[in-house]
């Protein structure tokens, strides 16, 4: 992710610098520089960048299969832990009452 917008910042302020040195300067267009460098880089990025938001993209997924297993597994292990207890306290009750001398 820190790859992704290191080069997002790189290819934004690259577009600036372009439009600046292409005569963009005047105080009165700072505005339209900004936003024409936004649109330029975001359409630059879209296309150049892909492959790095596919992997990020990717390891959001793992991430998130990964977590939902080990929720699966907890949930799995306290159900077993549950039958577990259920059938201790059903043999218990089979014994009968206890009688002390």
């Amino acid at each position: 992710m820190v790859r992704y917008t290191v080069l997002r910042l790189l290819i934004f302020f690259g577009v600036l610098a372009a439009l600046w040195l292409l005569g963009l300067r005047e105080p009165e267009q700072q505005i339209l520089l900004l936003v024409l460098a936004a649109a330029i880089s975001m359409l630059i990025s879209f296309f150049v960048l892909k492959r790095f938001r596919d992997d990020y993209s990717r390891q959001i997924n793992e991430r998130i299969q990964a977590r939902a297993q080990a929720k699966q597994e907890r949930r799995a292990a306290a159900s077993d832990e549950q039958a577990e207890d259920a059938e201790d306290e059903g043999s218990q009750g089979n014994q009968g009452p206890v009688e002390y001398r």
